[in-house]
């Protein structure tokens, strides 16, 4: 289960979230159209979902290898150096992460001390911001991951991981 957990979690999440924005878009819009009436929840609703499913996107990306960059330069080192460079790059996005974590969970504590809630929903604040640090989390864990891995193909030599191309 745990295998099935970490090769999809994210997949079934951002589907989830999707889902979730496109129903709510499609049901206002016919609201909208059709009704001459508009909810402010439904509204909320799609901007949210969007948030996450942006947050949890980039963890996807991260465990994919499938942020954008620049590579020219890869295709001419060899195993060995190319593991290098990964780990290096990884372990500068593990800091940012660390520190993006540390700060959007400030964030979510602010929002929690002073009880602030959504315009539409009447909720709080809190379940919506917590995005960013969920986001965050999700990349640190797919970092370790990602470390794990690169290691292991230093230690054998073997070719590191290097993403899906989107255009081969």
């Amino acid at each position: 289960m745990l295998k099935t957990l970490n090769a999809n979690a994210e997949r079934w999440a951002l589907l989830g979230f999707y889902v979730m924005l496109v129903l709510t878009m499609a049901i206002e819009v016919v609201r909208r159209e059709v009704f001459a009436y508009s909810s402010i929840w439904g509204e909320e609703i799609v901007r949210y979902s969007f948030i996450y499913l942006a947050w949890i996107g980039a963890a996807s990306a991260v465990r994919e290898r499938a942020h954008i960059r620049i590579d020219v330069i890869l295709h001419y080192l060899g195993p060995r150096a190319k593991a290098f460079i990964y780990i290096l790059g990884d372990v500068v996005m593990f800091a940012v992460a660390l520190v993006a974590l540390y700060w959007s969970f400030e964030t979510v504590l602010v929002s929690w001390k002073f009880g602030s809630v959504t315009d539409g929903l009447r909720v709080s604040k809190v379940w919506f911001l917590m995005a960013v640090p969920v986001g965050f989390s999700l990349m640190v864990v797919r970092l370790l991951q990602s470390f794990a891995h690169d290691l292991q193909s230093l230690r054998t030599g073997a070719p590191v991981f290097e993403g899906n191309k989107m255009f081969d």
